[in-house]
Formats: structure tokens, C-alpha cells, sequence
């Protein structure tokens, strides 16, 4: 059988279409033969996001940005629609994964899922919407870090400006005047400290005379004491033996005695306190003090008595008379007056 060429002709032109039509849906992000599993995510901007940019997990390409579109008039949130499909069909997204959009590197910009870990709540299916988040851009991360340098240097800068005014306006002509003054200055005080260390060593020079001197008297002290050394030795000997016999001394005994001696006083002044003894009777008992003061008493009118009536108690015998009273010798009755003559009137 004969094919006619408008046959064949149409067979190329139908095999040429649909390679064409799968070349622009491969070109769009789809697999070659479609059937690829789409998802679609929200978000507030699209972060220069172009459709057939990759999508990644874990830095490995899985698919490709399908969509971009603008939703205006909506949620803030919600103002960007991104759809994507996953090409690998042994991936699937857990529930609580998210899509983030940003930099993949220095020049191109793509899709990166978050895998949840929790796969209890199952896996999203074809069609689903996922939670969207635009990640900060690198150009933002390098200006976030710049902008804080950039502020110092610009102060540091204007330090520095600061710094070389005030080097040139020191280093003007009157500056430098004043600078060739100080110099001098410094050559005059220079000089003079010169002078003066030839004045110090003229004096070391004339007193080193008188500095030998000290040294020799010094060393003449020394062997002075160095002589001297055993009568030094013979009074700490002396001292010594002082100070070993005043502790050797029997002073536990004498204080032992004292201590014997005021509780033997004690003791009797505790019998005179209660009235035992001789001392306590006559400190206490009111009955011999009575007797006492009565006895003086008589005694005094006995020798008042005397003193008025002598011949009551002495009787002189004249011209041979009988002697009355009591006789007494001449030595008793001499006795007798002394008495008399020395008690209070």
C-alpha cells in the first residue's frame, strides 16, 4: 500500500505540534509529558519571583515556579499567588511545611520548601494551598549589615577631618615660632643640668674625704663592740639568771600562805558576826558593856568621894594619938596621891 505524501505530510505536522506543545510546556516548568502534582501558595510580595524559577528542598531542584500572579484588593497577606509543581512523585509535602521565597544565590532567586518533621497529620495533595514567606534578600542582609559600618565610618571620618584642621592650624607660623622657643628652651635646661652634675661631682670630690673618715670611725665602733662582746655576753648572763631566779621563787607558796592567813581572818571575824568567841561576846553582849559603864561609874563617885572627904579613908596619927581607919605606908599613900592627883577633875 501506497502512502500518498499529503499522509505523510500531516503526520509530521501533527508530531511537529505536539513537540512544540510539550517543548513550551516543558519550558513553562512542566515535565516533558505533564502530569506533574501543583501547589499554590499566598504571599505579601512576590520578591522579584519569574515564573520557571526552580524549587528546591534541602538545595536539590524538585520543580518549577509555574505562576505568578497579582491578587489586589486583598488580604495584605495574600496580595502575591504563586503556583508550582513538585516533578518527583515520590515527594510528598508533609502538613505544617511551608514555601519560602528567596535568594538561592548571588543572581537568581527560586522557591525552598520547609518539610514539617511532625507526619502524623498527614501529606497535602495535588491542588492544596501552602503556607507562603518572603525571605529578607541578600542584597537587604548585606545592606542591614552595611548600613551601621557605613554610619561609623562617615563619623569616624569626620573625626579625622576634625583632627587634620587642628594639625594644620598648629602648624601654622605662630605655631612653629612657639615651637622653636621650646626648643630652646629645652637647650638652656639642658645645659644647666650639665652644670649641675659638675657641680655634684666637685662636692663628691670634697667630701670624700670626710666620707672616709665616717667609714673609719665606723669600723673603730665596730671592733669597739666586737671587744666588748663577752662583757655584753657576762650582763644578758646576769640578766638571765635574775630572770630564772624570780621565776623559780617559791610564789605559789607565799600566796598560798596570804590565802590561809584571810580565811583564817575571815573566820574570826565571822565568829565576832555572830557573837562565838571572846571577841564576839564582848562586840555583842550589851550585858558586859552595862557592867562596864556601871563599874567606871561607881569608881568615879568613889574618888570624888575621896577627893572631898579624905579623912574618911586616911587618918594621920598627932602627938601619938590612936590611929583610926585603914593604916597605910608612906610609899602606899604616895601611890594613893599620884593616883588621885592624875584623875580627870
Amino acid at each position: 500500500m501506497k502512502i500518498s505524501k499529503e499522509v505523510i505530510t500531516g503526520f509530521i505536522t501533527v508530531a511537529a505540534i505536539g513537540l512544540l506543545v510539550a517543548g513550551v510546556n516543558f519550558l513553562k516548568g512542566n515535565s516533558f509529558f505533564g502530569g506533574d502534582e501543583v501547589y499554590y501558595a499566598y504571599f505579601s510580595n512576590s520578591g522579584q519571583l519569574a515564573a520557571s524559577s526552580p524549587v528546591t528542598l534541602n538545595g536539590v531542584t524538585i520543580g518549577r515556579v509555574l505562576t505568578v500572579e497579582n491578587v489586589p484588593g486583598g488580604d495584605p497577606d495574600r496580595l502575591v499567588k504563586i503556583s508550582f509543581n513538585i516533578q518527583d512523585e515520590a515527594i510528598k509535602i508533609p502538613k505544617g511545611s511551608t514555601v519560602e521565597i528567596g535568594s538561592l544565590d548571588l543572581f537568581s532567586k527560586g522557591i525552598m520548601l520547609r518539610f514539617s518533621t511532625d507526619i502524623s497529620k498527614g501529606y497535602y495533595k495535588t491542588g492544596d494551598e501552602l503556607p507562603g514567606v518572603v525571605a529578607s534578600d541578600m542584597m537587604a542582609q548585606v545592606k542591614s549589615y552595611a548600613d551601621p559600618i557605613s554610619q561609623k565610618l562617615q563619623a569616624m571620618m569626620s573625626s579625622v577631618d576634625k583632627v587634620v584642621t587642628s594639625v594644620s592650624a598648629f602648624w601654622d607660623t605662630t605655631a612653629t615660632s612657639e615651637l622653636e622657643g621650646s626648643l630652646k628652651e629645652v637647650k638652656i635646661a639642658i645645659k644647666k643640668f650639665g652644670n649641675a652634675a659638675d657641680q655634684i661631682e666637685g662636692l663628691v670630690v670634697d667630701e670624700r674625704q670626710k666620707l672616709s673618715r665616717i667609714l673609719s670611725n665606723v669600723e673603730t665602733i665596730t671592733i669597739n663592740l666586737k671587744k666588748s662582746n663577752e662583757n655584753v655576753k657576762a650582763i644578758v648572763g646576769n640578766v638571765k639568771q635574775i630572770s630564772d631566779d624570780l621565776v623559780t621563787s617559791d610564789f605559789k607558796g607565799v600566796i598560798t600562805n596570804a590565802k590561809n592567813t584571810l580565811a583564817s581572818i575571815n573566820g574570826v571575824l565571822e565568829q565576832a558576826k555572830t557573837g562565838e568567841g571572846t571577841l564576839g561576846k564582848l562586840l555583842g553582849d550589851e550585858t558586859l558593856y552595862n557592867e562596864l559603864v556601871k563599874t567606871n561609874q561607881e569608881l568615879q563617885n568613889l574618888v570624888n568621894d575621896i577627893q572631898v572627904h579624905p579623912e574618911r579613908y586616911i587618918h594621920f596619927s598627932v602627938l601619938g594619938a590612936k590611929t583610926k581607919g585603914v593604916p597605910l605606908t608612906t610609899k602606899e599613900e604616895k601611890k594613893l596621891r599620884n593616883l588621885l592627883d592624875s584623875l580627870p577633875n
